[in-house]
């Protein structure tokens, strides 16, 4: 549209103060001969915009001319500049919409608050994946998406372990946990997460649907998530370490929970108590340590290592020497 393109003429005028026609073709993708008739267009708007020939020349805004964003502190702008999740932003299809208001952002703020975004922007970067995260395939997250901004029923196929299962839904929002995204829907009068990789295939229906009058999304995550954890059952082991190998302890928990530790004991081992998925978990862990660790508790999973260690001695002492 035209009247957004030269919105944002002006705002990248005021960012970078001086731009050749073919710097601002280039970025809006438009001829330079659209350029000229979009500056002829804002002069008779009576935008104050100035051409310069020559070395250096370009396109400006009068210095005195100024739409500026008030009332934003420091710490305010700060945040407004920090909070984007691109990947997140990616997946919705809002990437080059969040650059955009972005610039106008930085256009509208005086030239002091401007230096203050300018500099976090610069120093401090939010990634929110984790190291060993991956990214899920969701060709379903765009019609969900459009089916919660138009807010319709969506009837959809959703693979529930290796069943398929079809579900006619209310949907109330998506959620982006890490890299991995959910959809929160009203399902059977419940409200319910699905996690959008396993939905298979998604059709928005002609009903209107149907949002509970005082439902808050983040609310309802928070809620979830605590229920969700609260009905995890841990392994638990006891253990301990050599002094050497206490620091995979802590460089590895990512892989369990670390409960509680104790001091070192007169051996200068330290003692911890940590918290696993399953049994079998917590065996393949504690077994590599080798002879750097060793399990104080529970007496079955003692008994569990001891035998995973004979048996792979037996079957490397079958095998022939390389």
């Amino acid at each position: 549209m035209r009247a957004d393109r030269l919105l944002s003429i002006m705002l990248l005028l005021q960012v970078h103060r001086r731009l050749t026609a073919r710097e601002l073709a280039q970025r809006l993708e438009v001829s330079e001969r659209t350029i000229h008739r979009d500056m002829e267009a804002l002069s008779c708007a009576g935008i104050p915009v100035l051409a310069e020939r020559g070395t250096g020349g370009g396109w400006s805004l009068m210095e005195e001319y100024r739409t500026n964003l008030t009332g934003l502190n420091e710490h305010e702008i700060q945040t407004l500049f920090l909070a984007r999740p691109s990947h997140v932003l990616s997946d919705l299809g809002l990437h080059q919409a969040s650059e955009g208001a972005l610039i106008k952002l930085l256009a509208a703020l005086p030239a002091v608050r401007r230096r203050d975004a300018e500099y976090v922007s610069q120093r401090i970067h939010i990634d929110t994946a984790s190291w060993h995260s991956r990214e899920e395939a969701v060709p379903a997250l765009p019609t969900l998406q459009q089916a919660i901004w138009q807010e319709h029923k969506i009837c959809f196929t959703y693979l529930r372990g290796e069943t398929l299962v079809e579900r006619v839904a209310d949907p109330l929002g998506l959620v982006a946990k890490g890299s991995t995204w959910y959809l929160v829907a009203v399902v059977d009068g419940q409200s319910r997460s699905y996690r959008v990789s396993r939905v298979q295939s998604v059709r928005i229906m002609e009903e209107a649907s149907l949002r509970p009058p005082d439902f808050d999304l983040a609310s309802f995550w928070t809620q979830s998530s605590r229920n969700f954890t609260s009905t995890l059952r841990w392994y638990q082991a006891t253990i301990r370490v050599a002094p050497e190998a206490v620091a995979r302890i802590y460089g590895s928990s990512r892989l369990f929970r670390v409960e509680q530790t104790e001091v070192v004991d007169q051996d200068g081992w330290q003692i911890f108590h940590l918290g696993f998925d399953t049994p079998d978990e917590a065996c393949a862990y504690i077994i590599s340590f080798g002879d750097q660790a060793e399990v104080l508790e529970p007496a079955e999973l003692h008994a569990e290592i001891i035998q995973r260690a004979r048996s792979v001695l037996e079957y490397y002492t079958k095998k022939s020497p390389v």
